[in-house]
């Protein structure tokens, strides 16, 4: 169904979409964007990034021709955090404007919550999650939505302090190491580390990883033995991944991967390809963030705005 405008372009803060969407509603409206993905009907423009003297501004666009909607995410990312802000277009009419980094942090645990429900093992069981921060809560909740099997999430991170808090906000058991966390049935990484984090010879059989926390070129969450042992590889988008997917890039160039071993997500969600063969299949998503999911995520919050009389009419 193509987005109609109804009213005056809207304005939503972070505290107005805080709230407005359930994770599994999430789930639900990436898992579309992904069916949209595959039919074709969305045009997506891989992040590009401008260098600034202190950090960089990231664009990213994308024209879903089914939702009737276009729209851009632009971030100036630096030391001292990111800004974000999502822009939504109708034909001839600005639909909204939204601060956007709890509507970012949705989308990509939704993203995840995807995969999970299409690459995890049957009766998948448990979480493990190695990075305790701002984006690994959205992955918790979101699979949790798309996987009510899920009955333990062990959680690692590195600072004491921060681990015990996000277990306290999460309901997880706090691991000792990262291959606590790591022998879990689905394993997140969410981290901002350049080098590995997670080993292959850590992951039980049957595992799918998420790896979603380094989306440039020279940084790595997941070391060789984890591309290795996979049964099957998948990304969000291979243009990207060529781009600024270090998880990626550096196994082809090492030569334990090739890119035409490396699906999209598209794909399975579809039905194009069966990404598990096996329960005892070690699975990988690479996750780097599409601009075609803030349109969704962000159609989806604007008419959850406009449902309920949030925000700011422009």
């Amino acid at each position: 169904m193509l987005f109609r405008l109804i009213c005056l372009p809207l304005y939503l803060k972070e505290e107005d979409v805080d709230g407005l969407l359930e994770p599994g509603e999430a789930v639900d409206a990436i898992e579309e964007c992904f069916h949209r993905l595959a039919r074709g009907a969305i045009e997506n423009m891989p992040r590009l990034r401008l260098r600034m003297p202190d950090g960089a501004l990231a664009v990213m666009a994308a024209a879903d021709a089914e939702l009737g909607l276009a729209g851009s995410k632009t971030y100036l990312a630096s030391q001292d955090g990111a800004t974000f802000v999502v822009s939504l277009f109708a034909a001839g009419e600005t639909v909204a404007v939204i601060e956007a980094d709890r509507l970012g942090q949705l989308r990509t645990g939704a993203a995840s919550g995807v995969a999970g429900r299409y690459l995890a093992k049957p009766g998948a069981r448990s979480l493990g999650v190695i990075g305790c921060g701002w984006q690994a809560e959205s992955q918790v909740a979101c699979i949790r939505a798309a996987l009510p099997s899920i009955e333990r999430v062990v959680a690692y991170c590195r600072t004491p302090e921060r681990l015990s808090s996000f277990c306290e906000r999460t309901r997880a058991e706090p691991g000792e190491s990262h291959s606590d966390a790591a022998e879990q049935d689905i394993v997140v990484t969410a981290t901002t580390s350049r080098d590995p984090v997670l080993r292959g010879e850590w992951l039980q059989p049957g595992a799918l990883v998420c790896a979603m926390g380094a989306n440039r070129r020279n940084a790595r969450e997941l070391d060789d033995v984890v591309l290795q042992r996979a049964a099957f590889v998948c990304c969000d988008s291979r243009e990207q991944a060529r781009n600024e997917s270090g998880d990626l890039v550096e196994p082809v160039e090492h030569g334990v991967l090739d890119w035409l071993e490396v699906h999209e997500l598209q794909e399975v969600v579809a039905g194009e390809l069966e990404g598990r063969q096996s329960s005892e299949d070690v699975i990988v998503f690479k996750s780097n963030g599409l601009a075609a999911w803030d349109v969704a995520i962000g159609a989806l919050a604007v008419a959850r705005a406009r449902e309920r009389g949030i925000g700011l009419q422009l």
